[in-house]
């Protein structure tokens, strides 16, 4: 059997959670099966059963476009590129509606059986119109059209599920939950703090740590603003980069240099590090803050709990089958506005309870190396890429 994924982020590009998802997931199924990769970008390379083949995104045709329209064009461009190339995969398989347009393509002129991963949903992103503006419609057009054709989709959470039940016109029997998982290798504590030392990390005070973009869906606006109520004693790490818009990074920016006018332990890496860099940060740090106003898994939640580390998270999606309230971490209720989908609708208190979270767990060594414990042996029961990868085969010995 052989599986094609069509994908935007592998390596050495990947910038957020699907990317982690789909680097990890293609190298556990091609100890399985022949995997084939077509990505966006400038990858070339063969081993053993793993092909990657890149293409080019950055299409100088488009450079007069409206800038919100330019990511749109470009990606539907890319799409066809990588249909150009016959496709002799028994399956392809999409992951974010970047893709999506070349699984759509492939299963219409080759016939080939489509799966669509759900990382996330477009009717559940409204903020993504401030980037892309009216090619918000376009790409919310093209995920409805793949997931309403595909002959299976998968689901990261139990509640992505329903959501997806929810605004598409699909069989509830065409939907599969297979949680994303974490490389347990890879991705454990480690003593080496040469990254603390980099940026100026104190290693005898306590922090408290964020991974992610800078986007309205990961929530780092609240936690900046809750740096008033976290104990003063704390540093406040932010490892942030690739800000969604320009006008995101901007506010990013001032929310930062607004909170360091009254503390100086507010330390913001604006850059995605490298994993080893990303592991150091997660195995010292006392908690993990994950304040995502929406979240269909999370798998940064995973990576912290990996490494032993305790989680104060949103209630969101799925986190709520990650993290497991008193065990693994903290869960902060998050009451989100009707008319403005998924903000909060009191953004201060949603804040000093992120603080109250956090506050709780560094106040308190013991619980905080209970769930520490907890959290590490739980993402080994239930999020090892190498039992979910079987699970996926599975799935596509079904379609074929």
């Amino acid at each position: 059997m052989k599986a094609l994924f069509y994908t935007r982020e592998f390596p050495p590009y990947v910038y957020g959670g699907a990317g982690v998802h789909v680097e990890y997931l293609a190298t556990e199924l091609a100890k399985l099966i022949e995997m084939d990769v077509r990505c966006f970008g400038d990858q070339d390379s063969k081993s053993d059963n793993l092909s990657v083949k890149g293409f080019p995104f950055d299409n100088p045709i488009f450079d007069e476009a409206d800038d919100k329209l330019k990511a749109v064009f470009k990606t539907l461009s890319t799409c066809i590129q990588m249909n150009a190339q016959p496709i002799d995969a028994d399956v392809v398989h999409c992951h974010t509606w970047y893709a999506h347009f070349a699984g759509i393509i492939a299963k219409l002129c080759y016939g080939t059986p489509l799966v669509i991963t759900t990382h996330s949903l477009e009717p559940l992103r409204p903020w993504k119109r401030e980037q892309l503006g009216r090619g918000y419609d376009a790409s919310s057009w093209v995920e409805k059209t793949a997931i309403e054709m595909a002959d299976a989709l998968i689901a990261v959470s139990e509640e992505t599920k329903e959501d997806v039940l929810k605004h598409f016109n699909v069989d509830e029997k065409k939907v599969h939950v297979i949680y994303n998982g974490i490389n347990l290798e890879q991705y454990i504590t480690t003593s080496k703090t040469a990254t603390l030392d980099e940026y100026g990390v104190d290693k005898t005070k306590p922090y408290v740590l964020f991974v992610g973009r800078i986007t309205r869906q990961k929530g780092i606006i609240h936690l900046v603003n809750a740096v008033k109520y976290i104990d003063p004693e704390t540093q406040i790490v932010l490892c942030a980069g690739a800000p969604d818009t320009k006008e995101i990074g901007v506010e990013m920016e001032h929310a930062v240099n607004e909170v360091k006018k009254t503390r100086n332990n507010v330390i913001w890496i604006d850059k995605m590090l490298e994993k080893h860099q990303v592991i150091e940060l997660y195995s010292h740090a006392d908690v993990f803050c994950c304040p995502s106003i929406y979240e269909p898994f999370g798998i940064i939640n995973i990576e912290a709990m990996a490494c032993k580390t305790a989680v104060v998270a949103s209630a969101v999606g799925g986190i709520k089958e990650v993290v497991v309230p008193g065990e693994t971490g903290i869960l902060i209720p998050l009451e989100q506005q009707k008319e403005a989908p998924f903000e909060p609708v009191n953004p201060d208190k949603f804040s000093k309870d992120l603080a109250n979270g956090i506050n709780q767990l560094i106040s308190n060594d013991d619980l905080r190396t209970k769930m520490a414990e907890n959290s590490r042996k739980r993402v080994e029961d239930y999020f090892d890429w190498v039992a979910i990868a079987k699970q996926v085969e599975s799935l596509y010995k079904s379609l074929i």
